[in-house]
């Protein structure tokens, strides 16, 4: 299918770039569009602008090659695939800002015969939005060919992956297509067929969307799950990670570890499309995103208990290890743990926090700016801290308990120097 055809990937973010490479490496010929300077600096000497394991080799080859080119224009194509951002708003609504502008950059290069795929995870209904704005803006196309007028194809294709197996996933996961119209969706299909060794399943685009919603509330309600228990198991006094070690050897029981809340662009933002859309019916779901989105400030509050029990009223040093969203990544999108970090940055200021992320260069802009953050090795926050928080279960961290500061609190909410006594 790739012969001849022009294909664009709009957006080169952590979902967009992949696929992009991807579909270069399969043969197709690929032209990358991002609005970042950096990205787009990044791409173009081949190298990856965030961190993902087993992509640096083949986006070099991609690009070596000839086969995946950039640019910030939206130039003509046969196929659009769509990999922006859809942040919530105020309501926890779709901010469709993202989808509108690659969609307008888009309008105008339109001849017929073209296919627009959406990517971004999103509400029922948008991709359906996403064609009534360009064919409200132009319309001398169609969906149908009523009138004798030129088609415009239109297709939802949710990502499947994860950070940090984005490269196996990539092509290996079944992967869920739904068109707006049949031949839309055979199209789509051809499309992903090209480079995924999974299985391509069709559906229609309000199914292809609600699936991905339906999969990350699903992961949602689990962790809810596992971080409700550890905050009963407090008031208990029974230790949670050997309560799930033992009630994990039930052989249809898989209770997941609990943590420091949830993160990352899927599982903390898809929940609220469902429930956004439909509020009365989405009791489950609304209150597992309350259970998650509370977990930082139960860290927090165990955080001043352990202060207060030093009884160190300044220049106490408090090191937070982990701003990531999940370990072994660099990926800082609605992390709970950097959440944790602004807040007791701001609500401390007597205080110093070491703020420990392996995966970045620097503090990140939104504790950057704090006067009591300083960015620290993770060797040297466990040396000299006064309360210890294990955020994110990084490698790095894993081994580092021996060199901990003998007279630090830790504090370890996801159990990673946690040893479980043999009865």
């Amino acid at each position: 299918m790739s012969s001849g055809k022009r294909l664009v990937v709009v957006g080169l973010g952590y979902i967009g770039l992949p696929t992009a490479v991807v579909l270069a490496d399969s043969g197709w010929q690929v032209m990358g569009v991002d609005v970042s300077d950096r990205t787009i600096d990044y791409v173009r000497k081949g190298k990856v602008p965030f961190v993902e394991p087993g992509f640096d080799e083949v986006l070099k080859a991609s690009v070596d090659s000839g086969r995946l080119t950039v640019q910030k224009d939206t130039p003509k194509a046969d196929i659009y695939i769509v990999c922006v951002p859809t942040p919530f708003k105020e309501g926890h609504e779709l901010d469709s800002t993202y989808i509108d502008a690659a969609v307008d950059a888009i309008i105008p290069q339109l001849e017929g015969d073209e296919l627009m795929v959406l990517e971004s995870t999103s509400p029922p209904g948008t991709t359906e939005a996403m064609a009534e704005r360009v064919l409200a803006a132009r319309p001398d196309l169609s969906m149908d060919g009523s009138d004798g007028r030129p088609i415009v194809y239109f297709a939802h294709a949710p990502e499947r992956v994860l950070p940090g197996r984005i490269m196996i996933e990539m092509r290996e996961n079944d992967r869920i297509i739904g068109g707006l119209t049949p031949e839309a969706t055979k199209r789509v299909a051809e499309l992903y067929e090209s480079f995924n060794k999974g299985r391509v399943i069709t559906t229609d685009a309000r199914t292809a969307e609600m699936a991905k919603l339906t999969e990350n509330a699903f992961r949602d309600v689990n962790i809810a799950f596992a971080n409700e228990l550890s905050v009963l198991c407090e008031k208990l006094g029974i230790d949670v990670f050997e309560l799930i070690e033992l009630s994990n050897h039930h052989p249809r029981v898989n209770i997941l570890q609990p943590g420091t809340g949830v993160g990352g662009h899927c599982i903390a933002i898809d929940p609220w499309f469902i429930v956004s859309t439909v509020p009365e019916e989405s009791k489950l779901i609304h209150m597992a995103r309350d259970v998650n989105d509370a977990k930082p400030y139960w860290v927090l509050d165990h955080l001043e208990s352990a202060l207060n029990e030093k009884n160190i009223e300044s220049g106490a040093k408090i090191a937070l290890l982990g701003l990531a969203y999940k370990p072994n990544i660099d990926d800082l999108r609605e992390s709970p743990s950097l959440k944790i970090a602004k807040e007791a940055a701001e609500k401390y200021p007597q205080h110093t926090i070491l703020a420990v992320e392996p995966y970045v260069e620097a503090a990140p802009e939104a504790i950057a700016h704090y006067p009591n953050v300083r960015f620290a090795s993770p060797e040297e926050a466990v040396a000299d801290a006064d309360v210890i928080v294990l955020q994110v279960a990084h490698d790095q961290f894993k081994d580092l308990k021996p060199q901990a500061n003998a007279n630090a609190t830790i504090l370890d909410p996801i159990g990673l120097w946690h040893t479980i006594a043999e009865h």
